[in-house]
């Protein structure tokens, strides 16, 4: 139950989600609600400090950007109408790098990151390998990140020439994982990750 008590079955914009004045995290999937749980796991947040470290360190006085959650990545139909009343979909992924830097306002992204990561739960894992994987899919997101902390290992999906998410590697243990946007001059180190 929403605590503001909204109707999960309506359609909201980005203009309505503006409105809710409260501390309950909420994504727009197509504009209707999806609840977050309330905080992260502890594992979970040493794993999302530890990839946020290591491409943080890589990305000290170059162009592009990296973000954790919560911040707002919103995805406009199309990018001629970026109106708040016109966009649907709003989503909080644990960890976002953008490139293309006017893509970026006080209120977090407008239009598709470089790079995606999610760090999967138990309570949604669902979300993160069919709901968002098929709107970052849609969006044209040109890299994302399955972290699995239970079974320890990454799978990376890169966007093809024609719009689709291929899986391009399965890492674990000891992987050095390539990432693909900045033609693998970053190699995370999964034992720096899972290690913590």
């Amino acid at each position: 139950m929403d605590p503001l008590n909204l109707d999960l079955n309506k359609r909201y914009s980005y203009a309505d989600y503006l409105t809710w004045m409260d501390d309950v995290r909420r994504e727009l999937f197509d504009g209707f609600i999806k609840l977050m749980t309330p905080a992260p796991s502890r594992r979970h947040q040493e794993l999302s400090v530890s990839l946020t470290l290591q491409i943080g360190n890589f990305l000290m006085h170059k162009k592009c950007k990296l973000y954790h959650a919560p911040s707002d990545v919103r995805f406009p139909k199309d990018n001629k109408n970026k109106d708040d009343k016109q966009v649907y979909t709003v989503l909080q992924p644990d960890i976002f790098v953008v490139c293309d830097l006017s893509k970026l306002d006080d209120r977090g992204c407008l239009g598709a990151p470089d790079m995606i990561i999610e760090i999967v739960s138990p309570k949604n894992s669902k979300r993160d390998l069919k709901d968002k994987f098929e709107i970052y899919q849609q969006f044209g997101v040109r890299e994302y990140w399955i972290v699995n902390p239970n079974d320890e290992n990454v799978n990376v999906f890169v966007l093809d020439e024609k719009e689709k998410f291929q899986l391009v590697g399965m890492y674990a243990e000891d992987d050095k994982i390539p990432v693909n946007i900045f033609n693998g001059d970053l190699k995370i180190d999964l034992t720096e990750v899972f290690t913590t």
